[in-house]
């Protein structure tokens, strides 16, 4: 088992990584930038090491800086969490190369899914259908728009390195393409520091569907189900569930195969998720696959009874997976509900603040994975979100009616959160009747 690893993260997901690392018996190392010196993170892990001012690009993205870190501390490994440098196959790399084990995937596992046009290739070859589309990285526009004529209108631009829906753009008429490629163009060279786009067919409010694995060094490959992501705001998750209500067992053992079937095409191991669309016939598309710990992967634990980030520790440490696919079970059902400090009557304005009254719930069945605390400054230089709100139940109607509970119980006074807005959600008739689709909330 690995002796002392480096948390290259912050936040929320630093805290659930110092917990799994405590449980286990490894020693914490936190580092933190000059906006979080009061951040929980810093508080729990054994050591904490300042690394730089509230600029991610000086702080959680300067890669020398972290290696520093590593070394002043003595760490064996680093675990990057999700964002920042998670999927980054440099950061990867850099960290082997100076001796320190990388939780998470290989530098050429991570290329290799990372880049969209590549992972949709490896998908094609891999018996898995794909949404029809193509590259335009270097084509002209005519041959731009010969790709967009021959598939369809409406086509989504998308940015070959990126993800969040940062880079893409939804066409749906000839005059708009040129204009609108070329902002997604701009916008992913700008997010992703590459302007790689290609076109895809744009399914029209599908639902998303992403299976959870986990791959050890032993070539050995589980996956843990499946998760329903269809609740989201301009390409950005709000709400998940698993199991997902339009899911057969029969559906569900075909998406599994084909995602063990990516996970072995790039001799991937750590935890993963690979994503799809699933349209109103029935059929499922190749969407990604994300190589790191996802936010949504306590619904998956609620259901599964296993710790997903403890797996990826002991396959970092060279262990075997402790249980095969036959051992999985998914009983009764969970839903997560990301709590973000924005405020949804002002156009999700973000708001950051100092949280001057709090209340966590509990009870039976009640999960809550957040950084904050009474008096907490909520800095401006970060992601919004705050916490995850995960309830879990026998069934998906008793999960419901436990979350509201949960979220009506949930008190944050300060700053505006997006408490309010879930419970619109969840009390929405289709929303209880599981008739879900990427367009629910614009719907």
């Amino acid at each position: 088992m690995l002796r002392k690893v480096l948390i290259a993260n912050r936040g929320e997901i630093a805290l659930r990584i110092i917990r799994a690392c405590k449980e286990l018996g490894i020693e914490t190392v936190a580092i933190y930038s000059e906006a979080d010196t009061n951040s929980l993170h810093t508080k729990f892990a054994d050591e904490a090491v300042c690394i730089g001012p509230a600029s991610p690009l000086l702080s959680y993205l300067a890669i020398p800086r972290i290696i520093s870190a590593c070394e002043i501390t003595g760490v064996e490994a680093v675990h990057p969490g999700y964002g920042f440098l998670a999927e980054n196959p440099k950061f990867a790399e850099i960290c082997k190369e100076n001796g320190f084990k990388f939780i998470g995937p290989t530098s050429s596992s991570i290329l290799a899914a990372g880049d969209k046009v590549n992972a949709r290739e490896i998908a094609r070859k891999s018996g898995i259908p794909i949404i029809p589309g193509g590259t335009v990285s270097n084509e002209s526009f005519k041959e731009v728009s010969q790709i967009a004529k021959n598939i369809g209108y409406p086509v989504i631009i998308k940015a070959a390195m990126g993800g969040g829906g940062r880079g893409m753009r939804i066409v749906d008429n000839q005059k708009k393409l040129k204009k609108l490629l070329s902002i997604a163009r701009q916008e992913a060279k700008v997010a992703f520091g590459n302007d790689k786009v290609y076109i895809e067919k744009y399914l029209e409010n599908p639902r998303h569907i992403e299976v959870q694995i986990l791959a050890d060094e032993h070539n050995n490959i589980v996956w843990l189900g499946e998760r329903e992501c269809s609740i989201q705001r301009r390409h950005q998750k709000l709400i998940e569930e698993s199991p997902s209500p339009a899911v057969t067992p029969e559906m569900r053992e075909k998406i599994g195969a084909y995602a063990v079937a990516v996970t072995k095409a790039i001799n991937y191991r750590s935890a993963g998720t690979v994503e799809f669309l699933l349209d109103k016939d029935k059929n499922f598309y190749f969407l990604e696959m994300n190589t790191r710990i996802q936010v949504e992967h306590p619904v998956t634990e609620m259901v599964t009874r296993i710790d997903i980030v403890k797996e990826q520790l002991k396959i970092a440490s060279g262990e075997k997976l402790s249980f095969k696919q036959k051992d999985v079970n998914i009983k009764g059902h969970a839903i997560e509900c990301r709590i973000n400090a924005e405020d949804p009557n002002n156009g999700f304005r973000p708001s950051p603040g100092q949280i001057k009254g709090l209340y966590i719930p509990g009870g039976p069945g009640i999960r809550v994975e957040t950084h904050i605390y009474g008096e907490y400054e909520v800095p401006s230089n970060y992601d919004s979100l705050i916490a995850k709100l995960i309830a879990y139940d026998e069934t998906r109607d008793k999960c419901i009616a436990r979350l509201e509970r949960a979220l009506n119980e949930f008190l944050v006074e300060g700053i505006h959160t997006t408490i309010p807005f879930h419970l619109e959600i969840i009390k929405d008739e289709r929303f209880k009747n599981g008739e879900l689709n990427t367009g629910f909330i614009k719907q």
